[in-house]
């Protein structure tokens, strides 16, 4: 175990650090986490549309189906303002984080993104009219602004905000040596290193469609988007990443920060594809998404240490720890597992390294083929992350009560795993604590 734990903290841990420092990927990991409220507006909105489908089809609630009508209605309106527009939201909050990184005029870098994602999708649309399709140029086909243009987001509101970026710091640009108001100097100061990056990922695309004849988020799209988000729907690759997760936090590195563009970049896309399959009455198309994790395996936190916490208080006989339990648990109802992470500690504890580790592996492969055996809905909305468990699953999968079964036999597994962990550190405590000094009487 010792040899393990310092292989892991020679070569694992300075990875960890090194990707958890990359501009980039803190850029898009904060990108992804600002538009937070547009993926739950999104999934509210397909979660109030699919409770009403349910009381009418399921229950016979036809007067209640028809009095909520305007509410379906005003669900539809805001998806479209919403999980309709993903990638645009995307854009704009990358180019924000990304410029705001480079210590540049953030919001400048925020349209130069948008600008470039836009130039880097189809403006061709087709339109089947009784049995005939009709292409309609200078149209975008709104689908390009969803899920479907996430990597498209990505890639060149990442080129376009890094030229931009590079031409402020050359000091390319017109200053005036005017007393022009703050807004007006900073629009004048990036007024020339946006177009240089405006223009830059035009002449980009225009190069690709003049040698390719497609647009370039289309063939981004097909070749890498989709085979990326396929291979995400693998064991192993579901696998794998759960174990990263889970050894990086367990040197104190937040692994969900370190892995959230993979997760959010791979995982949310599928996410949003079930959640859009949903919203227009489609069975979801894909098995695993962005919040199974969180459902299924990481209840109370990255390592399922909710279970932890209640494994102390049911058998731990030392005070110290059951009062770090005592205050870790209502935080760890809300998923949120610091207190019990860096209080008790788990972090760097040889004690806890293997329940750490294997808990959420377990629980991920078992979730993982109870899914794919179709005995529960694979998950097709999203839950914000301090969703208590049990609740969480029950509407991450829209509304199925076998998402709370098997959420319970999840925490029954962790727990069981935890509980011999929790006997051997009351014991190494134990053993490890000083012995009293007793003086002789005479």
């Amino acid at each position: 175990m010792s040899r393990l734990v310092a292989w892991l903290e020679d070569y694992v841990l300075p990875l960890a650090s090194k990707i958890g420092q990359v501009r980039w990927l803190v850029a898009l990991r904060d990108a992804f986490i600002s538009v937070m409220p547009i993926t739950i507006a999104g999934s509210m909105a397909v979660l109030i549309k699919s409770l009403i489908a349910a009381a009418k089809t399921n229950l016979g609630w036809k007067a209640f189906a028809w009095t909520m009508q305007p509410l379906v209605l005003i669900s539809d309106v805001v998806w479209r303002g919403t999980f309709a527009l993903f990638a645009l939201f995307l854009a704009l909050s990358l180019g924000y984080h990304l410029a705001k990184s480079f210590e540049v005029d953030s919001l400048a870098g925020a349209i130069v993104s948008l600008s470039s994602l836009a130039m880097s999708i189809a403006n061709l649309t087709k339109l089947q009219v009784n049995s005939k399709v009709i292409f309609l140029p200078h149209a975008f086909d709104i689908e390009q602004f969803s899920t479907t243009g996430i990597f498209t987001a990505i890639l060149f509101g990442t080129i376009g905000v890094s030229i931009y970026a590079m031409c402020f710091k050359a000091r390319i640009m017109i200053h005036l040596e005017t007393n022009l108001p703050y807004a007006e100097q900073r629009a004048f100061d990036s007024l020339v290193p946006a177009i240089i990056a405006i223009f830059g990922v035009g002449a980009i695309n225009f190069v690709f469609q003049s040698v390719t004849g497609t647009f370039f988020g289309n063939w981004l799209l097909h070749t890498i988007q989709w085979p990326l988000v396929r291979m995400g729907q693998g064991f192993g690759m579901v696998m794998l990443v759960t174990l990263l997760v889970q050894i990086f936090w367990f040197f104190g590195i937040n692994g969900l920060s370190v892995m959230a563009p993979m997760l959010d970049s791979i995982w949310l896309t599928a996410q949003n594809v079930n959640i859009t399959a949903v919203r227009n009455g489609k069975a979801a198309p894909l098995l695993w998404a962005r919040s199974s994790f969180d459902v299924f395996a990481w209840f109370g936190g990255a390592g399922g240490t909710l279970m932890l916490i209640i494994a102390i208080l049911l058998f731990s006989k030392r005070s110290d720890y059951r009062t770090i339990a005592k205050v870790a648990l209502a935080p760890g109802i809300f998923n949120i597992n610091e207190p019990v992470v860096l209080g008790l500690p788990v972090v760097l504890n040889p004690v806890y390294f293997i329940p750490f580790i294997l808990a959420p592996l377990v629980n991920v492969a078992f979730s993982y083929w109870v899914t794919m055996m179709g005995l529960v809905n694979p998950v097709q909305a999203a839950v914000p992350a301090v969703m208590p468990p049990i609740l969480g699953p029950f509407l991450a999968c829209n509304y199925d009560w076998r998402a709370i079964v098997l959420s319970i036999i999840n925490m029954l597994i962790a727990l069981a795993i935890w509980t011999p962990f929790v006997f051997a550190a009351d014991k190494l405590a134990d053993t490890n604590s000083p012995r009293p000094y007793y003086t002789r009487q005479y």
